[in-house]
């Protein structure tokens, strides 16, 4: 799926929204509701997104799905709450961190298949800067937004890192391996996200 570009006012909406949802979150220990009928345009279409939480740079939360589960605005304020309280990887979000984070939202566009005869051809083929990948192998999955390529610039090493994450050895190339990219439209107050999905 490929949604129409977003706007500068529904870019400053999507935020107002995932801030909501975290404050919400900080008094009621949930995701705030969000009645999509009162917005429009792609706010109201289904999206898939990833909501990324830094302080001072620095990962503090990262959640999303690959594909949409619902209006583009309902995403971004479940998916921000779960950044800040349901990343395995952190401590729920304090009141005081709350107003030193940095949100950035990643809108995805549809994973397309990729294809490839080898890990070399597999290489040669992405878009650093642009590509995000899920990599499947039997029952490892993992995926890196396009941001991650700040940090990983070289795409062996963006592709090892994958590997890494998805619970593969990252000097061994699955047979059964699977790759798919996407692309996405970044929202966000912090520039410098990795966008650590």
């Amino acid at each position: 799926m490929t949604h129409p570009p977003i706007s500068e006012r529904e870019r400053v909406t999507l935020i107002e929204v995932a801030r909501a949802s975290i404050a919400h979150g900080l008094a009621h220990r949930e995701s705030m509701a969000v009645d999509p009928t009162g917005f429009d345009g792609v706010l109201a279409q289904p999206g898939a997104t990833f909501v990324t939480l830094k302080i001072e740079g620095q990962l503090r939360g990262c959640i999303g799905r690959m594909e949409p589960t619902g209006p583009l605005i309902c995403s971004v304020a479940n998916n921000a709450y779960a950044a800040a309280f349901e990343d395995p990887r952190f401590d729920p979000l304090s009141e005081t961190e709350f107003a030193r984070i940095d949100v950035h939202i990643s809108v995805l566009s549809s994973p397309i298949p990729m294809i490839f005869h080898s890990e070399d051809d597999l290489l040669r083929q992405l878009r650093p800067g642009v590509d995000g990948l899920v990599l499947e192998s039997g029952r490892c999955r993992g995926t890196f937004l396009p941001a991650v390529w700040q940090t990983l610039p070289e795409p062996s090493q963006f592709l090892n890192q994958l590997k890494v994450k998805a619970g593969l050895h990252p000097d061994a190339w699955p047979e059964d391996a699977s790759v798919m990219r996407y692309t996405c439209e970044s929202i966000g107050e912090d520039r410098e996200s990795t966008g650590d999905g």
